[in-house]
């Protein structure tokens, strides 16, 4: 049974799973969908057209399915998705798509999104990914799974994030981040590898010094880049993470490869 308190503002075409707990002073709009366990805590809107995953929990004064920022965007039917077992903090805001874009903004499962986090427009955020107080993605912006973007950084509009990488804190990220890069400073370059977080998901030291290998080959070595790619791709064939970060770095992004001292 779902418990919505009185002060609670919710449309009638709200689809409620069981336990939702609406708190004081929602509001939650039109064409809005909020799976079995979810949780508004207080003074959250969802404005619109967004679905919600299970035991989501989100937090005073998030605005969660608000309009896309974008001077195209003339009032059509766009949507928000998100997945199961988020936390989303105080003031998070989470746009919904463009029909300019994809049309829907998706956010997966299992993330914490602290005070301030922004989503920006038809972005695509994976699993297990952490936003740091006031990150800020721009538009289209892709981010892999277990990604932890530092404090206030900022990944550009069509940046990308591959899957375990790490950005620092207050970096502006305007290149792409390889998967498992660590990547930080003020414009971002890329500093190595997501060392601790290769360390918490279990790789071990020879596993880590074949990664870090492979890095060093590809990113300082000699000759040209494009060699270098070709090299690693056929030398680390039997690391699949090396091959994630070969197949990221030969699709066609919209912005710069993050590269070490760039």
């Amino acid at each position: 049974m779902s418990h919505i308190h009185p002060t609670a503002i919710v449309d009638g075409s709200v689809d409620l799973g069981a336990d939702v707990a609406i708190g004081p002073w929602c509001i939650v709009g039109p064409g809005v969908t909020l799976a079995d366990g979810v949780h508004l805590v207080s003074h959250v809107v969802v404005q619109q057209d967004t679905s919600v995953g299970a035991r989501t929990v989100i937090h005073p004064f998030a605005v969660i399915g608000g309009d896309p920022q974008h001077n195209g965007y003339k009032g059509e039917t766009v949507r928000l998705e998100i997945g199961s077992d988020n936390a989303i903090r105080e003031h998070a805001t989470f746009n919904r798509g463009t029909p300019q874009g994809s049309g829907v903004t998706r956010v997966g499962s299992n993330g914490l999104f602290m005070t301030g986090a922004h989503v920006g427009h038809d972005a695509v955020v994976g699993d297990h990914v952490v936003m740091a107080n006031s990150a800020t993605l721009g538009g289209h912006a892709r981010i892999g799974d277990k990604v932890f973007l530092g404090g206030l950084c900022a990944v550009h509009q069509n940046g990308r994030v591959g899957q375990g990488a790490i950005v620092g804190g207050l970096a502006a990220v305007t290149r792409d981040v390889i998967p498992y890069g660590s990547a930080w400073g003020n414009h971002a370059q890329l500093h190595g590898l997501n060392l601790i977080g290769l360390k918490r998901k279990g790789y071990g030291k020879d596993a880590v010094r074949r990664l870090l290998a492979a890095f060093r080959d590809l990113f300082e070595g000699e000759g040209v880049f494009a060699d270098r790619l070709d090299a690693v791709e056929a030398g680390y064939a039997d690391l699949p993470e090396i091959m994630e970060i070969v197949a990221f770095i030969r699709e066609d992004g919209k912005r710069p490869l993050c590269l070490p001292g760039e």
